[in-house]
């Protein structure tokens, strides 16, 4: 795998209503937003939302086990939370390598979730990766 200056990986997804419903129960957030049509209904959304660090979570599953891949550190992470997310909704992941520092073996990633259909960023933030034998 090539991990230099501005390489891209991109990686589609969806979350399901069980995802979100094991999210909550493993996390404890069980905001009505997320769970409750009915409350949801009543907000700007109108219909349940994604937890945003659900959402979020497709940043580590990726950089961990596919880009740079196993034997990631995480070393840091910034989140901006643009747009809502559903459930059933196809997304695509980018993730852009925008620096490298091989004498650390540290990178900085840009992550970025887009929906799929309107082409709308929902998620956008900045990984700090070390791997010893990639970067």
């Amino acid at each position: 795998m090539d991990f230099a200056l501005d390489a891209v990986h991109r990686y589609a997804f969806r979350f399901s209503q069980a995802d979100v419903i094991d999210f909550a129960r493993v996390t404890g957030d069980n905001n009505p937003l997320h769970l409750d049509a009915e409350y949801a209904a009543t907000t700007p959304f109108k219909r349940p939302i994604i937890h945003g660090m659900l959402g979020a979570s497709v940043f580590t599953k990726v950089l961990g086990t596919e880009f740079p891949g196993y034997g990631s550190v995480y070393l840091g992470q910034t989140l901006e939370f643009l747009r809502p997310m559903f459930v059933d909704t196809d997304y695509e992941a980018t993730f852009t390598v925008k620096s490298v520092n091989p004498d650390k073996h540290t990178a900085d990633i840009l992550g970025e979730i887009r929906d799929v259909q309107t082409n709308k960023i929902t998620t956008r933030g900045m990984a700090t990766l070390m791997h010893r034998e990639k970067i």
